[in-house]
């Protein structure tokens, strides 16, 4: 199954990097900046966060006296959530967004989760090297961890793609799913530790938060640039194999449903 998926995407590989660079182009079509926002947006985030949370707030990370380190946890945390959370509302909605394209011409099904997350790679990329250039700026670059990052960004698209997968299947059956995953999504956030670190959270609060698969890989990417500390691989196993688990469920029910997703439509 692998094998034709693989030589399906491969056959079509024209088609993926044609509708990548189309929406990639029409997204800052007749913008003055035009791609310039992509690097712009970003950036102000980045700077935003830096200068209210360690100069007009003051915050600070408990037992750390670093002005700047909220702000990098802050921003570990929100840059990579980010990317799960455009693949995710991406993909729920993949389907319904191409439906004339579904009806008119015939292509792998497949290649629209693909296209979702190239897409999402390109914006997380840059957005990543303006955080990785702060990083190096302010002194703060990661050492040998830093080749951690690229486990852990695989690890999180595949737990994210096939959450996704299977998203973007129910949402064409049962459109309430869309709406319910973006209330989801939305405590989802709050449950995990992003803005407050879990060593302010009662022990039974903590308990609760640690069983979210997420929380664990925030805590990676929090740890990794902000104190240039290894993964505890061990910690990340659980949502590796959800992730896993997702993947052989939303293609499965792709599988099923494909044929029936047109008509649908």
């Amino acid at each position: 199954m692998l094998l034709n998926l693989y030589r399906s995407l491969w056959g079509y590989r024209g088609f993926i990097l044609g509708s990548v660079k189309r929406e990639f182009q029409s997204r800052y079509r007749n913008s003055l900046f035009g791609a310039l926002w992509t690097v712009l947006n970003p950036l102000s985030m980045i700077v935003v966060y830096t200068v209210i949370f360690s100069q007009v707030m003051r915050a600070r990370l408990p037992g750390v006296d670093d002005g700047l380190a909220y702000s990098v946890y802050l921003c570990a945390g929100l840059l990579t959530w980010g990317l799960f959370s455009e693949i995710t509302l991406r993909s729920q909605n993949m389907f319904l967004e191409n439906a004339n394209l579904l009806k008119k011409i015939s292509f792998p099904r497949i290649c629209l989760p693909v296209i979702v997350l190239f897409n999402a790679g390109i914006n997380f990329a840059i957005i990543l090297g303006l955080f990785l250039g702060f990083l190096l700026i302010t002194g703060r670059l990661p050492g040998m961890a830093l080749l951690a990052l690229v486990p852990l960004l695989i690890l999180q698209i595949i737990f994210s793609a096939g959450l996704g997968m299977i998203l973007g299947v129910l949402n064409v059956f049962f459109r309430d799913v869309g709406q319910f995953f973006g209330i989801c999504l939305q405590f989802w956030f709050w449950l995990t530790p992003i803005v407050y670190p879990m060593a302010i959270l009662p022990e039974p609060i903590r308990h609760l938060i640690s069983l979210n698969p997420m929380t664990a890989l925030m805590q990676s990417y929090q740890n990794l640039f902000l104190y240039g500390q290894w993964p505890v691989w061990s910690s990340l196993m659980p949502m590796l194999v959800v992730g896993v688990l997702f993947c052989v469920m939303g293609l499965r029910l792709f599988r099923q449903r494909v044929g029936e997703m047109v008509d649908e439509l």
